[in-house]
């Protein structure tokens, strides 16, 4: 076609998180959405739980010391370090040639998932289900299915494999 020009520049969100279903949908990402003929930037997305946050009003704030605050900050670092290295593992065993981005976030998974992808306008976001039934979907909430609602780019919600 004349004067079409079709660019071969994609970017990619994968959620990712302490689970096995989040590294089986980056796995999967990285067999089905990478093109070995394009220029694929993937954004790593991990994100922390809100800190905790008490009012001077608040018995609570009492018990917590300011070494137990910062040890907790350090432990969700540290965590987050992790993630990010299995991450990375899962990546290393696939030949592509894709620029890796580290984002961490902190706040609610699914308010940070929606702000991250509004801002950086991915082509798709990628994420894990957990498999929850109705009761616990209801009790906990669904991420991705939230996510899939809100954000205006494709979401591709991969289900992790059951082993029998």
């Amino acid at each position: 076609m004349e004067g079409l020009s079709v660019d071969n520049k994609h970017k990619i969100v994968v959620a990712v998180d302490e689970s096995e279903e989040s590294m089986d949908a980056l796995s999967w990402c990285l067999s089905n959405l990478i093109s070995h003929n394009s220029t694929t930037t993937l954004v790593l997305l991990y994100v922390k739980p809100p800190p905790i946050i008490y009012s001077s009003f608040d018995i609570s704030a009492h018990i917590f010391s300011a070494d137990v605050i910062v040890a907790m900050e350090k432990y969700g670092a540290d965590l987050a370090n992790k993630v990010m290295k299995r991450a990375e593992a899962v990546f290393r065993n696939f030949n592509t040639n894709v620029n890796v981005e580290r984002v961490i976030g902190s706040g609610e998974a699914q308010d940070v998932i929606c702000n991250t992808v509004e801002k950086l306008r991915p082509d798709t976001l990628v994420m894990g289900s957990h498999g929850y039934g109705f009761l616990k979907r209801a009790l906990l909430g669904s991420v991705s299915e939230h996510c899939a609602k809100r954000v205006k780019c494709p979401v591709v919600i991969v289900k992790h494999p059951r082993h029998e």
